[in-house]
């Protein structure tokens, strides 16, 4: 490193006393930021994610812009699928559209396999140039998950009650347990070259299984998150999860051999621990609060941050990405805030 890392997200992720609370962004790389905009008029996300000085400075501008204990690498959890065979665009307005979905056994044996350096080398170049060279705060690496990721290669893109997901897993359980297999190894391939080409910190991104109740997660999802999570343990790094509307699902977080649990607006931090969550916790600001006035927004944040203060072992952040129409004005505020009101 040239610079003196600034490791306090990485001791609280741990479940260390640190200084004050740190916090981070989700989706704080690119949609609010003009820079980025701008970039955004010339190149496509993939474009963007290809050239590793473009997408480094796409990372990294946040924690120069706003003051953030840590970068999240700026890529999406497409990235790595097409090395796989997956037909995949990101259609402006719409999201992931995937053209080959996944509709029996054969096509899930038809995936390939990821291979990073030859695959994603933008990928691991960009993690290098920021972890070697540019960043003084720890960057973390991601993927999407099993479930999530599936829900597009089955639904074709986004979906809004998972239907062909769903009845997928329950009506086919053969093609469903080889998809989370296919997917799963992928997953482990992924992470482990991001770590060894730098990341400090890994996010899952479980985006959309709060869409399953917790018996049916159990069965079909449960098995596969902690044979991942288990591989990865081996890297000595902080592994967190996050999911959106999953709060039924927390308790079953709570067993996996993960460090910190990422909660939505829908749960404060006083609730998951009455439910008995163990774990570091990160959240859970909802960012549609971004939009209105300073007052209500320090109101809301000093309130988490007390419960934070109060519960112990907390991380803050949203509970949702950043929204395009969020001032970066106030996202730098809102860093300043967190660390003046909290430090020891």
């Amino acid at each position: 490193m040239s610079k003196k890392l600034n490791d306090t997200i990485l001791r609280a992720y741990n479940g260390e006393q640190t200084d004050y609370i740190p916090g981070w962004f989700m989706r704080q790389a690119g949609r609010s930021q003009p820079e980025y905009r701008e970039l955004k008029e010339k190149y496509s996300l993939f474009e963007i994610t290809h050239q590793p000085e473009l997408s480094a400075y796409v990372t990294r501008l946040p924690v120069e812009n706003y003051g953030v204990d840590a970068a999240i690498l700026y890529k999406d959890i497409m990235t790595p699928l097409p090395a796989l065979g997956v037909d995949v665009e990101i259609k402006n307005g719409i999201g992931p559209v995937i053209h080959n979905p996944i509709r029996k056994l054969s096509d899930v044996e038809s995936l390939g396999h990821l291979n990073p350096a030859s695959d994603i080398p933008y990928i691991l170049d960009t993690i290098r140039l920021l972890t070697e060279e540019q960043l003084n705060v720890p960057l973390i690496g991601f993927s999407g998950a099993p479930f999530t990721l599936a829900s597009y290669m089955i639904e074709g893109g986004p979906s809004k009650n998972y239907n062909k997901t769903k009845s997928l897993m329950y009506r086919d359980t053969a093609t469903w347990f080889a998809l989370m297999d296919k997917l799963s190894d992928m997953i482990i391939t992924y992470i482990d070259a991001q770590v060894e080409a730098g990341a400090q910190a890994i996010q899952i991104f479980d985006s959309w299984v709060g869409s399953l109740n917790a018996p049916d997660y159990r069965v079909f999802i449960k098995p596969v998150m902690t044979r991942i999570f288990s591989e990865l343990r081996k890297h000595n790094v902080p592994l967190v999860i996050f999911g959106v509307g999953a709060r039924h699902l927390l308790m079953e977080w709570n067993d996996l051999p993960i460090d910190v649990i990422g909660l939505d607006w829908r749960t404060s931090i006083t609730e998951a621990r009455e439910m008995g969550v163990t774990k570091v916790v990160q959240g859970n600001l909802d960012p549609t609060i971004l939009l209105t006035e300073w007052e209500i927004i320090e109101k809301r944040t000093k309130g988490i941050l007390d419960e934070g203060m109060q519960q112990g072992k907390y991380v803050f952040n949203l509970g949702h990405g950043v929204t395009p129409d969020i001032k970066p004005d106030t996202l730098k505020k809102l860093t300043a805030f967190i660390h003046s009101y909290t430090k020891k």
